[in-house]
């Protein structure tokens, strides 16, 4: 399935609105301001929370823990040692770990599982303000990708640092 990403321009936390390929909006995700560490609610647009996504503040480089029904679902962590790219790793439990590669810094990456990408970010496209599309393959889970996308894009882009 196909999405559109943007994060709202003006917003006292870090806010996301997505959309599907006809411009229909689908979820939103709530930053929540003045939090110790990152906080964000993953909602359909009835205000319904879908998935939880929380910073863990004690880890060692950048760690995000998306959660749904107080469960960890996956955790997603910026590989610190690599060479020449960037790397995030999406730890899911069982064998489904997903890897994201690319260039980060202009918004142009993939998600891989075994080394077959099952989903792709692209900003080249789009506006100035982050704003993504995003192609998920049907053997993806889609709100695992969505949320680890507004992490990736929270520790590449963080404009309040």
């Amino acid at each position: 399935m196909r999405y559109v990403m943007k994060q709202k321009w003006l917003s006292f936390g870090d806010d996301f609105r997505v959309q599907d390929a006809q411009g229909r909006d689908l979820y939103y995700v709530d930053g929540r301001a003045l939090s110790l560490g990152d906080k964000l609610s993953f909602q359909d647009m009835d205000g319904n929370e879908l998935a939880f996504i929380r910073q863990r503040l004690l880890a060692w480089g950048p760690t995000y823990e998306i959660l749904r029904d107080g469960r960890v679902v996956a955790q997603v962590k910026k590989e610190l040692f690599t060479f020449f790219r960037c790397k995030f790793e999406v730890d899911v439990p069982g064998p489904n770990d997903l890897e994201a590669v690319g260039d980060f810094w202009d918004h142009e990456y993939q998600f891989e599982r075994h080394g077959d990408v099952v989903a792709s970010v692209s900003k080249r496209w789009f506006s100035w303000t982050d704003t993504y599309g995003i192609d998920v393959s049907s053997s993806a889970d889609d709100l695992i990708v969505l949320a680890s996308a507004v992490v990736i894009d929270l520790v590449c882009h963080d404009r309040k640092r």
